[in-house]
This record gives structure tokens, C-alpha cells and sequence, in this order.
């Protein structure tokens, strides 16, 4: 009889160890949550907690819920959106697409941003107010003040604007051919440090590349000087390679060191086990270059055959922020990471910074990365 019991509670232990280590299609999701938790755990942190960033989305009226189910269990590979059909069942997909779907208002001005310009913002520091300087543009990303005073804006969708005055100018002329698809477009605008002397502003865009089939493209780096309301003497001083049809994780803030160089970081372009390991490609990379896009001697991999000398260092995802602290002049550059993953990372030459091999993070869809 003792034997007997014992063979049945081991038979027990081994059908929930079986069960639980291989729970099927939707036991990362946990049936018993609502479409409003499940939403707000895998996807506000993109979307916003209160589907701020449907506001824009037409497809949303045209297509409605069949989209938006189709697009969450597939995922859209080329502008970063996971699959979650491992991750929730069909009809937890269908409840979360209606939720979106319900959930954005008739009138989208309806989804506020977090605080009002008129709210008083309280930091650790100090307290502050909002106030709108430039209305109505289209996901600027980088700006630089001109020693005038005036105000350079980039604009992803491939605008630049001069502020001048309290007014905006028409779109500056002399941009190279960008390609703004996804997370890719104009990015960082940053000025050289002897501006005043040599007039040279530095831009960083995603190029568009050849390839058949799809658009495809990399990072690439401009200097050109400001006349007018017109780009002259314009240089691209860099190109990523290789362009590739992902259309995310391009990088790319801009910084200079005060001793002649410009650093900046390209993203792992969406193909992590392929990029950021290997060093024949600028892929995952923070760059160094001088500041006319030749490369310093001293870089770490100017004599490792096969290595792209303008790597500074690698194993990153997608270093988007980079400045140098001015009291010591390090370089620090914040990376977003995958799910919870972000990072905040003091650069040194030729160091590895692990990525894919090891993050903190896990995929966006819940399952484990490392």
C-alpha cells in the first residue's frame, strides 16, 4: 500500500513539474487577468498607460480590432513590435485588441499628456513649469542653440527648422536623402565645439541604402555649415554598414570629447545574435572618430583584422544618449535595454558590454532573454 502511495504522489509531483515548466500558449499570460492588466503590463510601457500614442493611429478607425489582434499576435518585426502569440491565448488577444480599440476616445484630444502646461512639476531638486515654445511638429528629436541665441530643430520625418525670433522657418534646404521609416529618420543636431570659428554643425540620420525588394538602411553622420536657411559644404563623415530593412534601434545622440573627437552609438538594428558580438560591422557600437571623420590612431581596433576601426566599444542594443560629464570627462551613454533592461553605462575603450550574452531584461513578449 506504501509503495503504492508513494508512486502516485511522485506521479503527481511529475505531471505539475511537467505542467508547469511546459504550461502551453498561454501560461505566460495567466488567463485570470483582464485585458486592462494584461495591457498595462506588456504593452503600456510602449503605448502609453492610457493609450496615449493611439491618438495618432488612423488605422485604428479604418481597420479597428481585426489590426490590432493581428498586429499583436504577429508582431510587426520591422519597426520592433514582438509577437505575443506565445505569450496569450487567441481570445486573450481578442479581449486586449477590443480594449484598445474601446479605450481610444471619438475625440483623441481627449488623450492628455500627464500634466497640463499650467501644473507646477516638483523635482528632488527644485520646482518647475512647462511652457510650449514651438507647437505642431512632428516627433522632433534633436535641437542645438546657436550662439545667437537661435534654435536648430530636427524633425524625424526629415525637416530641419531654424527658431529665430519667437518664429519658425521654413524647412532648411541642403539635407541629404533620409530615410524615415520606423524609429530612422533626422535625429541629433549637435554643434562642434569650436563653432564660432569653423561654423560646422554635426547631424546624425538614417540613410537610405540599396537593397532589393525593401527599403533598408543604417546611421549615418553629417557636417555641413548654416547659411541662411540653407545647408553648405555638406561631408558625410560616416555610413554604418551594413544597411539593413529593420527600422529601429539606430542610435543616435552626438558628443565631442574637446580634444577633437566625436562620439556616437549605433543600435544592434533589430538583429541581435547577428551585430553587436562581432566587430566586422558598425552594428551595437559606440563610435569614435575625429571630428573630420578620419580615425584616431589610438582607437582599441585599429589593428585587429577584420574590425571596423571606428569602434570604441560594443555589445550594446541601442545607446541612444551620450554625453561626457564635465567635471571629469567621462563618458556615460544610457542604452534602452529590452523589457525592464535599460541601461546607464561608463564607456571605456574596447570594453564589451555584454549584449546579448547577458541583460537584465526580458523579452517584450515575457519570455526569458538570458
Amino acid at each position: 500500500m506504501n509503495k503504492i502511495v508513494s508512486v502516485l504522489f511522485l506521479a503527481a509531483v511529475v505531471v505539475a513539474a511537467v505542467w508547469f515548466l511546459f504550461p502551453g500558449k498561454k501560461g505566460l499570460a495567466h488567463g485570470n487577468q483582464t485585458a486592462a492588466e494584461n495591457y498595462q503590463k506588456y504593452c503600456a510601457g510602449c503605448h502609453g498607460a492610457r493609450l496615449e500614442k493611439f491618438a495618432a493611429r488612423e488605422w485604428m478607425e479604418e481597420e479597428g480590432a481585426a489590426s490590432a489582434f493581428k498586429s499583436i499576435k504577429y508582431g510587426l518585426e520591422s519597426i520592433g513590435m514582438p509577437a505575443f502569440e506565445k505569450t496569450f491565448s487567441d481570445s486573450e488577444i481578442e479581449a486586449l485588441a477590443d480594449y484598445v480599440k474601446k479605450g481610444i476616445p471619438a475625440d483623441r484630444s481627449l488623450l492628455e499628456p500627464a500634466f497640463t502646461m499650467e501644473a507646477v512639476i516638483e523635482s528632488e531638486a527644485q520646482k518647475f513649469t512647462v511652457d510650449t515654445v514651438i507647437r505642431d511638429l512632428n516627433v522632433p528629436w534633436g535641437m542645438a542653440f546657436l550662439p545667437n541665441g537661435d534654435m536648430l530643430v530636427s524633425e524625424r520625418s526629415g525637416s530641419l527648422y531654424l527658431f529665430s525670433g519667437g518664429r519658425l522657418s521654413p524647412p532648411v534646404e541642403g539635407l541629404p536623402e533620409v530615410m524615415a521609416i520606423g524609429q530612422g529618420g533626422l535625429l541629433d543636431i549637435c554643434l562642434h565645439p569650436d563653432y564660432e570659428q569653423n561654423g560646422w554643425i554635426y547631424f546624425s540620420y538614417s540613410y537610405l541604402g540599396d537593397a532589393p525588394g525593401k527599403p533598408a538602411g543604417n546611421t549615418a553622420i553629417l557636417r555641413a555649415r548654416l547659411d541662411g536657411n540653407s545647408l553648405t559644404d555638406q561631408e558625410i563623415i560616416f555610413r554604418g554598414e551594413p544597411a539593413t530593412d529593420r527600422n529601429y534601434h539606430f542610435g543616435c545622440k552626438i558628443a565631442f570629447d574637446g580634444k577633437g573627437h566625436i562620439f556616437f552609438g549605433i543600435g544592434d538594428r533589430g538583429q541581435h545574435f547577428d551585430f553587436p558580438q562581432k566587430l566586422d560591422n558598425h552594428n551595437g557600437k559606440i563610435h569614435r572618430l575625429n571630428d573630420d571623420g578620419s580615425v584616431p590612431e589610438d582607437n582599441p581596433f585599429v589593428s585587429t583584422p577584420g574590425a571596423m576601426p571606428s569602434i570604441y566599444s560594443y555589445g550594446h542594443r541601442n545607446p541612444q544618449g551620450t554625453c561626457f560629464d564635465p567635471l571629469t570627462g567621462e563618458l556615460w551613454v544610457s542604452e534602452h535595454g529590452p523589457r525592464g533592461g535599460d541601461e546607464l553605462n561608463l564607456i571605456k575603450p574596447g570594453l564589451n558590454y555584454g549584449w546579448p550574452v547577458i541583460s537584465y531584461g526580458i523579452n517584450y513578449d515575457g519570455t526569458v532573454l538570458t
